[in-house]
């Protein structure tokens, strides 16, 4: 079985925050820029993949098209995909190893294992290891900067079921007021991205600890700044890797227990292979797994395939916003009180709705 035939597709889909913030308002994130992958072999199956490309659209577009499609067009659909994967990574490892490049490798890597599963007739999680049949779901806000927006949608996600909460706040009393909205009762995890120094950090471990929170994300730039990192996390449990890409990433974090949560995202990390790889290594460290994955098209899917596979108790993040379309045929699994379903179709059980996606298309 080869791969036959291969597009890579461009939407750029709006959402809606509850915050009253216009489109295309300047400044603030309002739309999902997607890059998807669509390979197909010569015996018509279908297989699909996305590639994170927030704000990078263009350039993650070219380099699925330029750089990682050449190298998979004709290719032989091996038994586990990870084996192509990495010869692609090595192929390209003199344009990086992390950021545009990885991310186009990501969603080959997981149309890859689609098509796989595809050909065995079984979910992807088959493949993958045991797997459970739903997940409990939490909900991520965006970032508001604004306490009553905040006290607003903690009090919905609560009252939609949801047990868990994460905030993606830096304001001390902002985030305190997710606390106040949600109870004692419900999880809340802050999400800082990077926005704080290290002596801004060990400063809000007091507010942290007032609110019990369960982790704190990314709390210092730069996010491979594993000594500080390792420093603030013997104090408070830190939470990361969004940006970390590749298994090799991960084993130095953990390795400098500079994480208690290893936060892979599988539309950035390199794909499933790459997923499922960084997960032994935090595994193998006693750390636990907590996904990242803010997004709605496939690598979601993929998230929740992986996720369900993960020991312990991982929770699977559902960004907390509307889409102004569902682009998967037959609708995207969304959290209903608090918990969300694993695929269990053939393959990831992902396939596009062009009609839906049609007016995102650029």
């Amino acid at each position: 079985m080869k791969i036959a035939k291969i597009d890579v597709i461009e939407a750029v889909v709006p959402f809606d925050d509850g915050s009253g913030t216009p489109i295309h308002a300047p400044g603030k994130w309002t739309t999902f820029d997607m890059v998807l992958v669509r390979l197909e072999t010569d015996t018509g199956l279908v297989g699909w993949g996305e590639c994170f490309a927030y704000s990078c659209r263009t350039a993650v577009a070219a380099a699925a098209r330029d750089m990682v499609a050449p190298l998979v067009q004709g290719r032989d659909l091996p038994e586990r995909p990870e084996t192509l994967t990495l010869e692609v990574q090595q192929r390209l490892h003199i344009f990086g190893r992390y950021g545009i490049a990885m991310f186009a490798i990501s969603g080959f890597d997981i149309a890859l294992w689609d098509l796989a599963a595809q050909a065995r007739g079984v979910p992807l999680h088959a493949l993958l290891g045991s797997a459970r049949e739903s997940l409990t779901a939490y909900a991520s806000l965006v970032r508001y900067g604004d306490a009553s927006l905040v006290d607003k949608h903690c009090r919905d996600a609560v009252r939609e079921g949801y047990r868990y909460v994460k905030l993606h706040e830096v304001d001390p009393e902002v985030i305190r007021a997710g606390r106040a909205a949600c109870g004692p009762d419900i999880g809340i995890s802050v999400d800082v991205n990077c926005a704080w120094t290290p002596e801004v950090a060990r400063e809000r471990i007091g507010v942290l600890r007032d609110i019990n929170a369960q982790w704190v994300e990314e709390p210092v730039f730069p996010p491979e700044d594993i000594r500080n990192q390792a420093e603030l996390n013997r104090e408070f449990p830190v939470g990361a890797g969004e940006n970390a890409c590749t298994r090799h990433e991960f084993a130095r974090m953990v390795e400098a227990k500079a994480v208690s949560f290893a936060q892979p995202s599988v539309i950035k990390v390199g794909g499933v292979s790459e997923f499922m790889a960084s997960a032994q290594v935090a595994q193998s460290h006693g750390v636990a797994v907590m996904p990242h994955s803010p997004y709605f098209g496939p690598g979601y899917f993929a998230t929740l395939h992986v996720s369900s596979v993960l020991p312990g108790e991982p929770l699977f993040e559902h960004l907390y916003v509307r889409p102004h379309a569902d682009i998967a045929v037959g609708g995207t699994p969304l959290p209903h009180e608090g918990r969300v379903r694993v695929p269990q179709g053939v393959g990831l059980g992902f396939s596009l709705d062009l009609r839906a996606v049609e007016r995102f298309r650029v």
